[in-house]
């Protein structure tokens, strides 16, 4: 009965992926784009909640990859978890360094994609309120520019997407790039930066130097042990968080390599800690059943 279950679970989980539903940020073009390839289109796919489950809350999510990639464990896997309670969830293909972007474009594409739900609620019976960002490792960077640099939308324009405001209502950030600095990780700020960035420009995407009392809230999670991105990245951010007042959840777990994500697949039975955890915190938030 357990086995069967358990399949039954699975089976519910792949429907859901396999309803998915993929569109473009910028129907007529993303601003700054190289070229009309896949590589240049950044759009957002949908995951669902499954019926009467849905608590009007939405998440976007960043796949990590240093900017030159992007994690579909990180993003997909994600997605069907917060689905199983009652979040609606986007994954995000933003552009990357290895196709020939760099800053600001990636940022963007995050703030369109929040900007694009809050436009569009009605059509996935959204609350705009609650318009969260998620991600990991080189998403989790981008997750952390999202709640640092954000504005109130331009409301004279004439693309009624871009008059909403694209601060997220809380981050979530999970093993992140945070600091463009000593501490960073170096593929992750070459692909966004370049090789030979300006002082200006490390510091200004250097998050734990930009939060203020505005700054969403947000949960945190890293490893002690990852080799990849120093535990130093959340360590410095939640400090900023705390100096600025800003409500945060922290969880430095002891072992665990770097990339992780949630160590299971559906139904997750067996997920990492961090992830009853967030649903804990997220409860909190008013996201979650």
């Amino acid at each position: 009965m357990k086995l069967l279950g358990s399949l039954i679970c699975m089976m519910h989980f792949t429907l859901f992926a396999n309803a998915q539903t993929s569109f473009p940020l910028w129907p007529d073009g993303a601003p700054g784009a190289l070229g009309q390839s896949t590589n240049d289109i950044p759009t957002l796919t949908a995951f669902l909640p499954a019926p009467g489950t849905a608590t009007g809350a939405a998440i976007v999510i960043c796949p990590g990859g240093g900017y030159g990639g992007l994690a579909n464990h990180e993003g997909q896997d994600y997605a069907l978890y917060l689905n199983q309670h009652g979040i609606t969830a986007f994954v995000l293909k933003y552009r990357l360094g290895s196709h020939g972007y760099r800053h600001p474009r990636m940022l963007e594409d995050a703030q369109r994609a929040i900007r694009t739900l809050r436009a569009r609620s009605t059509e996935w019976n959204l609350d705009p309120k609650r318009i969260g960002i998620m991600g990991s490792s080189a998403g989790g960077h981008l997750a952390s520019t999202s709640v640092t640099h954000f504005d109130n939308g331009k409301s004279d324009s004439t693309d009624l997407i871009e008059r909403q405001g694209s601060r997220p209502t809380l981050g979530i950030l999970c093993y992140p790039v945070i600091s463009m600095g000593p501490n960073t990780h170096q593929g992750s700020k070459n692909n966004l930066l370049g090789k030979e960035p300006s002082a200006e420009l490390v510091e200004l995407l250097s998050n734990e130097k930009q939060v203020t009392t505005n700054t969403p809230p947000c949960f945190v999670w890293h490893t002690a042990e990852d080799k990849a991105v120093k535990v130093e990245n959340s360590l410095g951010f939640v400090a900023a968080l705390q100096k600025h007042g800003v409500p945060f959840d922290l969880h430095v777990y002891q072992k665990g390599r770097h990339g992780i994500g949630l160590a299971d697949k559906p139904p997750f039975t067996n997920a990492h800690p961090w992830a009853k955890d967030l649903i804990f915190w997220l409860k909190e938030q008013g996201f979650a059943k």
